[in-house]
């Protein structure tokens, strides 16, 4: 067997759930034939123990020591047979199982790093940890069921086959009763499957949420609105328990079906086995096999019932990774294609950059100025550079000509400076100066060669904002884009960074989605959005005077 990870898990087909994994399968099928073929030899063995038993038992009650010497050594044989393929069948079935999760985990990973930062704007990020946490787990499962599965599926055809040669009718018992306890587990499978899926949505929605607070608790309590996300957190929080406890539900009612059935089959067996052997039917050394067969027959009975419900639960994880890995992108990585010239526009919204200007915009729903900011990013389709598409240009054009610098980006662990300016252009005294944030290296012990703490948490909010500020200005795109950049500045220091913001991005396109008067009034346009449309344009001092409703929006007036 090969270690785990392998170096290259291949390209997946995520066409559906059943096809990935069919393709795990695929890719690891020596590994589970081998699981397979011990798997059929362990149960085998199981199987005819037994019938070796009741020969035993009746050579010993006709007195025939020679015959029951011999299948006392039979019966070794196969129980040394048994437990060699028995620890055999289990290694591999691990390995199967963790090949598997290794090989989701990483055709997952590699996905999201294809994606990059445009993964969390079109996938939640409950449902990515759910992968990597509960979903890897029950994929292996459902890849692993191919061997025990299988050899369930010998066991109980080989007792039917010793049944119907020794007895017709509890052979025939055994026939009717196995595919009738298949078809009573099946029908708790259905409302199961409906019910773990929508609690995996749940749970993604919430672990998603659940992320988001503790990243933004601190806002939350400079805004007092920590007890209303909490009480919100803890009415979903309960949401989710009761849709888990409806799952347990039926959880329990499939536990217990798996024990009380096989085990009133058992009953069935051996209560018409002693029948027939008190009617002379059978010996007494086959009515002991037909008890040990009935006994038996609940490990095989349960194996199956567990590999229905194990198909289940992995069918359902397997169709949230096939969600994420259908995300890939149509555009080309490498840059082909000349630079389009023109201005950055947003047919939808009516948006349109002037090349060299710096132009806010103003929404009526701030939500409305992000959808535009993704648009004009390139991070969601339908906007333009010039007459060319975004989402015809290669990835790498696209990003090193357009940046968007958000409130969701984090700084980096590691060095100050090489999170700031990692290619030394020898921008970064200017970007400091123009984002205000001189002050802030001042206070470190170490200056720029300071280590930052993961996610930049040793900052406090406004230091982060500034800092990833000063990140985008030493970048100097060609078109930068700036969503509410001075929300979390203090009055004074936000006025002298919209007064610096349009010397250092002189002659380059810069865009800024704010309400933020002080830095509005240093802009070269505004354009104004209601319901997602540009309503009015003109500069910050024109469209005060002009249009009531831009008034009301920067200056936080109430309705009349």
């Amino acid at each position: 067997m090969r270690r785990l990870p392998v170096a290259d898990p291949g390209l997946p087909d995520a066409r559906s759930a059943t096809r990935f994994l069919s393709w795990l399968v695929r890719r690891s099928r020596m590994t589970i034939i081998t699981g397979i073929v011990l798997a059929i030899a362990w149960m085998g063995c199981q199987s005819l123990v037994p019938a070796m038993v009741g020969r035993a038992i009746d050579a010993a009650a006709e007195e025939r020591g020679g015959a029951l010497l011999g299948w006392g050594l039979v019966l070794l044989v196969v129980g040394v047979v048994q437990a060699l393929t028995g620890i055999s069948r289990h290694r591999y079935s691990v390995y199967n199982w963790l090949g598997a999760g290794f090989r989701t985990v990483q055709v997952t990973v590699r996905q999201a790093n294809r994606l990059g930062s445009s993964l969390p704007r079109r996938l939640e990020a409950g449902e990515v940890v759910a992968i990597g946490t509960a979903d890897i787990t029950h994929i292996g499962g459902a890849v692993d069921v191919a061997s025990k599965g299988t050899g369930a599926v010998l066991a109980v055809t080989t007792v039917t086959l010793i049944l119907l040669h020794t007895s017709v009718p509890l052979g025939l018992v055994v026939l009717i009763g196995v595919p009738a306890l298949m078809v009573v587990v099946s029908g708790l499978i259905r409302p199961l499957h409906r019910r773990q899926q929508a609690y995996r949505e749940q749970q993604g929605r919430l672990t998603g949420q659940a992320a988001d607070l503790v990243t933004g608790l601190r806002v939350l309590r400079g805004v007092g609105g920590e007890a209303v996300m909490v009480a919100r957190y803890r009415a979903q929080s309960q949401a989710l328990r009761a849709a888990g406890v409806r799952t347990a539900t039926v959880e329990s009612l499939l536990e217990a079906a798996q024990v009380l059935l096989p085990g009133t089959f058992l009953v069935l067996v051996t209560w018409l086995g002693a029948r027939f052997a008190a009617a002379g039917q059978i010996t007494v050394g086959q009515l002991v096999s037909f008890y040990a067969y009935a006994a038996f027959l609940v490990a095989p009975l349960r194996q199956l019932t567990d590999s229905i419900d194990k198909l289940t639960r992995g069918h359902v994880s397997a169709r949230r990774v096939v969600k994420l890995l259908s995300l890939s992108r149509d555009r080309p990585l490498a840059s082909t294609a000349e630079r389009p010239p023109g201005e950055l526009a947003d047919p939808e919204s009516g948006v349109r950059a002037v090349p060299g200007r710096l132009t806010a915009i103003v929404a009526e729903d701030p939500a409305d100025a992000t959808r535009v900011a993704d648009r004009l990013g390139g991070y969601t389709e339908g906007a333009e550079l010039g007459t060319t598409p975004l989402a015809a240009l290669p990835l790498d054009e696209l990003r090193r000509r357009i940046l968007v610098a958000e409130n969701d980006a984090r700084l980096f662990s590691g060095h100050l400076r090489a999170d700031l300016d990692p290619e030394r252009g020898g921008r970064l005294a200017e970007a400091l100066e123009a984002a205000a944030a001189q002050d802030i290296v001042d206070g470190l012990p170490r200056g720029l060669d300071s280590v930052v703490a993961e996610r930049g948490r040793s900052f406090s909010g406004g230091q982060q904002q500034r800092l990833r500020l000063v990140r985008a200005l030493v970048a100097d795109p060609e078109i930068l884009i700036l969503v509410e950049p001075t929300n979390a500045v203090d009055a004074h220091t936000e006025a002298r960074i919209a007064e610096r913001l349009r010397a250092v991005r002189a002659g380059r396109t810069t865009i800024v989605c704010t309400s933020s008067p002080l830095v509005l009034g240093h802009t070269d346009r505004v354009l104004y959005l209601e319901r997602g449309r540009v309503v009015a344009a003109g500069t910050h001092h024109e469209l005060l005077d002009s249009e009531p409703r831009y008034a009301r929006v920067v200056l936080r007036q109430e309705q009349p």
